[in-house]
């Protein structure tokens, strides 16, 4: 059984006051029953090309994926190519962009990033996870999902707020650093399976590990989720 912190006050999060137990000796039961429970998980950004992914992830930072698709519905009409975002007057394209929040850094990023891919890649998207990061907003989960989705590489798995809350519910990793969850995530996943991998922990996290409120009763991992054994005795589940 977990054992229990100290007590904290005003937490928001129950699990908080836990440290949960190492569990990857349970990785390959949970990945079964989470593919099996959620077979066709597809990416929830839409986008045509790797820009379009590429501007979409970028948009998607503390943002939700239905507004983003929602923003780019227009903007993917209104700018159709690296020139098209780097010639963009940054006030006009800060207000095609200002519901996804943030929207000062992101329109500059983006305004930099088509700019630093026409002068510097040719006019195209780059292929590799160290010109990637060098763009402005962009990180190794960007990367990631960029080179995996935009061009089929596999090179890491992204890790987003869900993947890094079920990730350390499950046990899976004790770290809160995302590239060290990531290297620790990346040690028990087959290499062919990292993309499919996050996208079903962000699905999983989206629909059942809520961050406030787990929905333990209706998942299928509960009996193997240390955190599950947790919540549920709490309440009485």
């Amino acid at each position: 059984m977990p054992q229990k912190k100290q007590k904290k006050s005003n937490t928001q999060d129950l699990l908080q006051e836990y440290d949960i137990p190492d569990n990857r000796h349970n990785f390959s039961k949970i990945w079964d029953l989470l593919k099996k429970e959620n077979p066709d998980v597809k990416p929830s950004l839409n986008y045509s090309n790797p820009l379009e992914l590429l501007i979409a992830t970028v948009l998607s930072a503390q943002s939700t994926d239905v507004q983003i698709n929602k923003v780019t519905e227009k903007l993917f009409k209104k700018y159709r190519t690296e020139e098209d975002y780097a010639n963009a007057d940054l006030r006009e394209l800060e207000n095609d962009i200002y519901s996804t929040g943030f929207y000062k850094n992101k329109a500059k990023n983006i305004k930099d990033s088509a700019r630093i891919i026409i002068e510097h890649h040719n006019g195209e998207v780059p292929k590799t996870m160290e010109e990637l990061v060098a763009l402005p907003g962009v990180g190794r989960k960007t990367a990631n999902i960029i080179l995996a989705r935009g061009f089929g590489v596999t090179e890491g798995i992204a890790v987003d707020t869900h993947v890094k809350r079920v990730s350390r519910r499950l046990g899976l990793t004790k770290h809160s650093d995302p590239e060290k969850i990531e290297q620790d995530l990346m040690s028990l996943v087959p290499k062919e399976e990292y993309d499919s991998f996050s996208m079903t922990l962000i699905y999983h996290g989206r629909k059942i590990c809520h961050a406030r409120k787990p929905d333990c009763p209706s998942c299928v991992v509960n009996k193997l989720c240390p955190s599950g054994v947790i919540y549920m005795s709490q309440y009485n589940l």
